[in-house]
């Protein structure tokens, strides 16, 4: 598994720095914390050289949304679309880890519930999106969505802590099951509950909105998840048209790789 790890966060950032701040108050001695000048999903901005000595980065940053929901989010970067407005590349997703998010996910809500924060924030995985773009794996884990929630010293706290206890905790486990997910909503609703409630272990999630989805994209999803993937998941629903479902299983079938509905999940 993974031996160090660096920690960025946006000196632009409000949320990003208190988080930073707050795990700066732990002692770890496999965890380094960079602040960078630009904004976190530029790729321009990246500290490279501090990257490239590191096992696994942690982008710890706010979280914007037009509903303002109040969230405690996890996501891996990337673009799976024919768009890349905010940082990264078109078709191209980073490198992650389906075990680090899955156990980085069960501590966040663990610790949101045990801090008393459950009632305020939802924790939720979001889809893979936007930048940067980098050759390490690496999570986000955001704050959300306005100004009083990033400056909220108490969801910092539990969210560094989380980061703590997640990289101090961190296992593989064979009994999961690995797999990257496709279809529904941004805020992936079916996949919350298998990622906390299941033996399944999921890494890129791909939405309905960047759906119609190429073969290039589900291959890269796959190729980028660190672990070995079992499956594809499908959002059966959250895929939409019948028409969308059957090009999906025929690119599966002609990569010969194995595919369940979410529902079908326990």
């Amino acid at each position: 598994m993974y031996k160090n790890f660096l920690i960025i966060a946006s000196k632009l950032d409000e949320a990003g720095i208190n988080i930073a701040t707050a795990l700066s108050q732990f002692k770890m001695s496999n965890v380094t914390i960079q602040f960078i000048d630009s904004e976190i999903i530029e790729d321009s901005g990246m500290p490279t050289e501090l990257i490239n000595q590191h096992d696994f980065i942690i982008f710890a940053s706010k979280h914007e949304s037009a509903k303002k929901d109040k969230t405690l989010s996890i996501h891996a970067p990337g673009n799976p679309s024919r768009r890349a407005e905010l940082g990264g590349q078109v078709n191209k997703l980073c490198p992650t880890s389906a075990f680090l998010q899955k156990q980085l996910f069960e501590n966040l809500n663990q610790l949101t519930e045990e801090h008393s924060l459950a009632e305020k924030y939802k924790v939720t995985l979001e889809c893979t999106h936007h930048g940067p773009l980098i050759n390490k794996p690496c999570l986000f884990i955001e704050i959300g969505a306005t100004l009083a929630e990033w400056r909220d010293k108490r969801a910092a706290f539990v969210v560094a802590k989380t980061i703590k206890k997640t990289i101090e905790e961190l296992k593989t486990n064979p009994y999961n099951e690995i797999a990257i997910g496709i279809g529904g909503p941004h805020y992936c609703p079916s996949f919350n509950k298998i990622q906390l409630n299941s033996n399944f272990a999921i890494s890129h999630i791909i939405p309905q909105y960047c759906l119609p989805i190429t073969e290039e994209v589900i291959r890269e999803a796959i190729s980028k998840t660190q672990e070995e993937v079992d499956f594809v998941l499908i959002d059966w629903k959250g895929v939409g048209v019948a028409e969308e479902r059957d090009r999906i299983l025929d690119i599966l079938k002609k990569n010969n790789i194995n595919y369940k509905k979410t529902k079908e999940i326990k």
